[in-house]
Order: structure tokens, then C-alpha cells, then sequence
């Protein structure tokens, strides 16, 4: 899968393969890609979605791409809450909101195994999204997510490595970097005011909380940032072998982004020992 647009001072480029140890196997890619508009014109919001199933079960690719429908419905329905809280700098709100999402998407992972008389850890998927505002006057990125993978930003053509970690339950944002916390009296209004419908049994009571910490972070973009979200096919080798990271830089310095070939070609680059698919979506700010 291969996507692209401008919006706002962002330009996206996203792209998702199929791993050199499937392709030879003839399985299909476990991991799922999903980027998104709700709204239009400053008030539209981005949303991109990175699901990966889990390896050695035969419903891999479904549960994935069904985690990144759930979470795009999900996101839809509450897009213009969302959009203002993102621009009203309302970061417990975005938290307590995202993470009820995110449980509920899980939550209907674990209804579907069960359904199919599985386990839950045998149709399950990890969850990965960015939200990014239309309106180019905010420059707040809202990573969430729950599982492993990477979450990267090339600064002055150096990469750093931004992934939450499980230990910060407050999922701070880098230091000079992110947005004040801003808390309000009422608590979690987003999640009270989400206008998504009550969901039917199974789903009530809410479905527990995912075996796996929540992971949420907010950014201030700067001019000439490259934000990096990214599967673990991606990440784990970003994080091993230096001389991808080094090529990715070079060539996602230059001037402007690059076109869709370029990126899905930088994506493709290969390294011994890292095999899996690999999903990617990076945003150039202008």
C-alpha cells in the first residue's frame, strides 16, 4: 500500500510491504495500513493507522486490517471533539479520550476471537496512530497507540528516538518539545462526550484494559521535523543497525519530501537479519 497528501504545513508519505520472509513463505503481509480525512478545509483531521497481527496465527492480516477500521470509525465519529481538543492544547482530555478508543477497538479484537472460538492472543493485533490537524496554525502531533514498533523524529539530520516508554503513565512529551499538560475540573470530558452510541453486548461493561500499557505523546512540530511512525519491521532495525539510519537521514533531508517511488523505495532499503513487513508513515513539516 502506498498514500501521499499535503495538509496544512504537513506533507504524509506512507507505505506498506510485504516482509522478504512472507513473500517467500507466500504469507500474505500482517501488517495494515489506514490513513484517513474527517472534515475539511483548517478543520479537517489526519488520521494514520498501524496495525500489525500476530505472527503464526492464520488470521494475522484480518485482525490487523480490522484494528485500523475500528480505530478510523472510531476516530471518525469523534473527529471534530478531537480536532478541537488538539488545538485547545487539552492533553488530558486527548489521553483519557484515545485510551478509551483504543480499548474498545482491542475490546472488539477479543469479541471477534472469541466469536471464532480462538484465544484472544490468537486474533489480536498491535495499534499504532498519529493525528494530525488540517489547521496549519497548530502544530500539535498526537501519537497513541498500544504495542511495539517506533516512533522517530530527524531533527537537523539526526534521528531521535521519541517512543513512549510503558513506565511514563503520563506519557510526557520530550522535554522542550511537547505540549503543557492541561487538565480541567471536569476530568475527562472527552471521554464523556465522544458522541459514539453505546456499543451492545458483548462490548458492556467496557471491555477490559489491553495486556499492554497505552502509550500516548503529544509534539510541537518544528520547521524542517521529520516524524517517523512506524511498524516493528521498521523500527527494529532502525534501532540496530546505524547505517540505515544514516541513509534514511541523508535522503529525507533533502529539500522538501519525497515523491511516492522515492519513499516506498527508502522503505524497501534491505538489511541482513530483518525480515518482517514493514509499515511507514513520515510527515514532512514545512
Amino acid at each position: 500500500m502506498l498514500d501521499g497528501a499535503r495538509y496544512g504545513t504537513c506533507t504524509l508519505r506512507a507505505a506498506s510491504v510485504r516482509g522478504d520472509s512472507a513473500r517467500y513463505r507466500g504469507e500474505p503481509r500482517r501488517d495494515a495500513l489506514l490513513t484517513a480525512r474527517f472534515g475539511s478545509g483548517d478543520r479537517a483531521l489526519v488520521l494514520v493507522a498501524v496495525a500489525t497481527g500476530v505472527r503464526g496465527t492464520p488470521g494475522a492480516h484480518r485482525a490487523a486490517a480490522e484494528a485500523c477500521r475500528w480505530i478510523g470509525k472510531a476516530v471518525g465519529l469523534s473527529h471534530a471533539r478531537l480536532a478541537e481538543d488538539i488545538t485547545a492544547g487539552r492533553r488530558g482530555d486527548l489521553k483519557s479520550g484515545l485510551h478509551r478508543l483504543t480499548d474498545r477497538t482491542l475490546g472488539r479484537l477479543r469479541a471477534g476471537a472469541a466469536e471464532q472460538g480462538l484465544g484472544p492472543e490468537a486474533y489480536a493485533a498491535t495499534l499504532r496512530c498519529l493525528l494530525l490537524p488540517a489547521d496549519p496554525g497548530c502544530r500539535t502531533r498526537v501519537f497513541f497507540g498500544v504495542g511495539g514498533g517506533g516512533l522517530f523524529r530527524l531533527r537537523d539530520g539526526a534521528w531521535q528516538d521519541i517512543e513512549p516508554k510503558a513506565a511514563e503513565t503520563r506519557g510526557g512529551a520530550v522535554l522542550g518539545f511537547g505540549s503543557p499538560p492541561s487538565e480541567t475540573p471536569e476530568g475527562d470530558r472527552l471521554t464523556m462526550d465522544l458522541g459514539i452510541p453505546t456499543p451492545p453486548s458483548p462490548y458492556e461493561p467496557a471491555p477490559e484494559p489491553p495486556r499492554e500499557p497505552f502509550r500516548f505523546r503529544t509534539s510541537v512540530a518544528r520547521r524542517g521535523d521529520t516524524l517517523l511512525l512506524c511498524s516493528p519491521g521498521l523500527a527494529d532495525p532502525l534501532r540496530g543497525e546505524d547505517e540505515l539510519g544514516a541513509r534514511l537521514a541523508t535522503r529525507w533531508s533533502r529539500p522538501g519530501p519525497p515523491g511516492l517511488a522515492a519513499f516506498l523505495a527508502d522503505t524497501q532499503v534491505r538489511v541482513k537479519g530483518y525480515a518482517d513487513d514493514r509499515t511507514a508513515a513520515a510527515v514532512w513539516e514545512a
